[in-house]
This record gives C-alpha cells, structure tokens and sequence, in this order.
C-alpha cells in the first residue's frame, strides 16, 4: 500500500538516526531529499540504497502534482531533508498537504529537531511557546517584531551565524535589554554550545565572537 513518509535525520550526531529511520528509508520505493549530496552521505554511512530524488524549495511547486499522482498509483516515499523533521522550516509541507487532499495515508516518525533541545536546555518556560522559525529579512521584519514584543509565551526562532548579530540586537531594541535570551549553537556536535543571559549580555557575547554553525534562539516572552 502506498504511504507517505516523513522521516527526521540527525542535526549533527549520526548516533541520533532511530532504528525505525533506517529501516522505513530501506524499505520505501522513493527517497525525496532537500539535497542529494548531503543525504547522500548518510545513506551511503547507513548502507541505504534506496533510490533518491532531489525535493528542494525551489522545485517542489512544481513536481507535487506528480508525486501525488506516483503515491495514488501504489509508490511509497519518503521525504527526508538536510537535517531535523521535514516541513519544519523545510521542505515537506506542500506534499504533506497534497496528500491529506488527496487522502493518502501518512506517516510522520518522531526524530531529531533542533528547536526541542534548545527550547529544553534553555532554562526558560517551555510549557506554552510558540515557534517562529526564522524572521522576515527585510519585508515585514519590523511589523513582526512589534507584535511579538507583546507575546507572553517563550519564542523560538532560527537565525544564520552572519546575521545573529543583528537579529540579537533587534531583539534588545524591541523587546528591551534585559529580555532573558538562550543562544544554543551546533547542537549535537562537537562544539555544541549555549550562551544565557540578557539581551544585550548575549549580544555582547557574539559582537566579541562572531558564530559559527546552525543556531537556535530562545527568547523569553513579555511578563504578564
């Protein structure tokens, strides 16, 4: 029978690929990957041999249809991206919504993402919050920080390492410096590292040393 499924990879450490990950990725007729060279080389470690299709933001507008139509006619895939869950802030949703149209069965497996852990380790309320994934870049950025400045509940954003800076010093202007901030940088990997404290400490921090790698921001919502 066919079925979609969303399989989540590991962020960083390999050891973090379930046993379930591995053998549904064996087990699927399609492999959809954000990108083949990256996945790739955690097939190849895993031994899968499954044959691989590229499904990426650029391009999946356009091949929906058309994997719909292959799902309907009996092939099962799996939709897998660079790293952490498919659909969160990367590619997956269109399918997935395709296929819920479409009445097709779906199967999402539990698995590595990156907001759970830094939302966990950050010391900051996590029994209500709300994930923003990453800001408007320029379009809409200061509308949103507005509204979100009145938000009471924990906030999770993903930022890029070259514009952390920016984006920390946006959240001391808008939401005041001494607002609580958790920075949690390569998560699960070798130099896995999380930065605490104000606003304005952690924009320090990182104005002192400039970062590298996947970031996650945590920031304290406004007090009721």
């Amino acid at each position: 029978m066919s079925k979609l499924y969303l399989v989540p990879t590991p962020i960083g450490n390999l050891k973090d690929m379930t046993f379930r990950a591995v053998e549904v990725l064996n087990e699927v007729d399609i492999i959809l990957a954000e990108d083949t060279r990256t996945s790739g080389k955690l097939l190849k470690h895993f031994e899968i041999t499954t044959q691989m299709q590229s499904h990426h933001m650029h391009n999946e507008h356009k091949t929906v249809n058309h994997l719909v139509e292959k799902l309907k006619s009996g092939t099962s895939i799996a939709v897998i991206s660079d790293a952490g869950t498919p659909a969160i802030s990367d590619p997956g949703f269109l399918l997935t919504r395709a296929a819920v149209e479409n009445n097709i069965e779906i199967e999402c497996l539990p698995g590595a993402t990156a907001f759970v852990p830094a939302l966990v380790n950050s010391g900051l309320p996590n029994d209500k919050f709300v994930f923003e994934g990453f800001l408007p870049v320029k379009k809409g950025r200061q509308t949103r920080l507005l509204l979100l400045a009145e938000e009471t509940r924990t906030m999770i954003f993903y930022e890029s390492p070259h514009k952390l800076v920016k984006t920390l010093g946006h959240f001391a202007e808008y939401f005041g410096e001494d607002r609580q901030v958790s920075v949690s940088r390569e998560l699960t990997k070798l130099y896995e590292e999380t930065i605490r404290g104000t606003a304005k400490a952690v924009l320090e921090h990182y104005t002192n040393k400039p970062p590298k790698g996947e970031i996650v921001i945590v920031v304290a919502g406004k007090n009721k």
